[in-house]
């Protein structure tokens, strides 16, 4: 893994990287005794202040993602993958640190986000281009394929609410890849489909790969990692365990869950 000290100021001055995370922290606010209305409810009466717990999310995390890079991000579920995701996006405000961000960002970070749901899939792949600045004109020519990639068929002038999760995701994954990002962040779960589906995904992003794109990819897919990566980081309760080539951060990552695995046997 690297120091943070090898991601250096000549560095990003000599080439300045896509997304530059610096000494990152993330933290969710869980309130304890809001787990039913009820108890809710029994709060308010009587004028009980709510007990809050924090959560790290992230700790003290640094990473630069060079132009061009496709970096996978892997980890147990609950390691900070998305909330790095989020991060990144600007969705979530770090409690400590900086995030830099030198492109336009495309992201699939949740199902039917952004999405209206009273719109066809046709206005919503309209509404996500015009709001990252793409033209009519080019909408235009860009909204066949979009349609045509996520498999909607006759349902792409019917409303979103009539989708299923998985129409939703292939149609949030397609407007992602398709809108001329500089930057796109995903969450290869909420991809959707079956796997013949997963694997046009793949291709998609292998595509965007060689026209020089940078990418953030978050999957449990570790075959798909070593596929497509250039650099990985492997996450683990909010800290980073281990950056860089792809084959052998995820060979660290097996190991690791391999010898969990054992543990949890021999305790059995």
């Amino acid at each position: 893994m690297p120091s943070t000290s090898e991601f250096t100021d000549a560095d990003r001055r000599a080439r300045p990287p896509a997304i530059e995370v610096d000494d990152v922290s993330a933290a969710y606010q869980v309130r304890l005794d809001a787990d039913s209305v009820g108890g809710s409810v029994r709060t308010l009466l009587r004028r009980e202040e709510a007990t809050v717990r924090v959560v790290p999310a992230l700790q003290g995390v640094t990473l630069d993602v060079p132009q061009g890079t496709v970096l996978g991000v892997i980890g147990r579920n609950g390691a900070g993958k998305s909330t790095l995701l989020r991060t990144m996006a600007g969705i979530l405000a770090p409690s400590k640190g900086r995030v830099v961000v030198r492109g336009r960002i495309s992201a699939l970070l949740s199902v039917g986000v952004g999405m209206s749901e009273a719109l066809t899939g046709r206005e919503n792949i309209r509404l996500g281009g015009l709001a990252v600045g793409i033209s009519e004109e080019r909408l235009e020519e860009l909204a066949d394929d979009i349609a045509e990639f996520a498999q909607l068929g006759e349902y792409v002038d019917f409303p979103v609410r009539t989708y299923s999760s998985g129409m939703r995701s292939r149609l949030g994954f397609s407007v992602a890849a398709h809108l001329d990002p500089e930057i796109l962040l995903i969450d290869e779960a909420l991809t959707g489909g079956d796997a013949k589906f997963k694997e046009k995904t793949a291709d998609k992003m292998f595509d965007l790969c060689g026209d020089g794109r940078t990418i953030v990819l978050v999957s449990h897919g570790l075959s798909l990692v070593r596929m497509i990566a250039t650099k990985t980081v492997w996450l683990h309760q909010g800290k980073i365990v281990e950056y860089g080539d792809p084959d052998d951060v995820v060979s660290s990552y097996m190991r690791y869950c391999r010898l969990e695995s054992m543990s949890m046997d021999w305790e059995d």
